[in-house]
């Protein structure tokens, strides 16, 4: 029968102190909800995604939610129309 992996043998497998393992998990999982929160909050799908899938430590999340969220794209509207010259002529002079 297979031992589930825990949280304390997980730290054994890879030699490092419990505490530590806990403070990285809660560093990183702290993070990967405040970016995820914002990225769903802009409408950011793709981020979302990114962010959801790839773990870094709180690392990516970190650069998005300081740096890639905080980039405005420009947006491609349609030029408004100007009025003709003609026009404004006519309402001036009826001043």
């Amino acid at each position: 029968m297979v031992d589930a992996l825990t949280l304390s043998s997980i730290a054994q497998i890879i030699g490092v102190p419990l505490w530590s393992l806990t403070l990285l998990l809660i560093w990183s999982l702290f993070w990967k909800a405040v970016a995820l929160w914002k990225s769903a909050r802009l409408n950011q799908s793709v981020w979302f995604i990114i962010l959801l899938l790839i773990n870094t430590a709180g690392i990516l999340e970190i650069l998005y939610i300081f740096l890639f969220s905080e980039i405005k794209l420009p947006i491609v509207e349609k030029p408004k129309r100007q009025r003709s010259k003609k026009r404004n002529k006519r309402v001036k002079s009826k001043r």
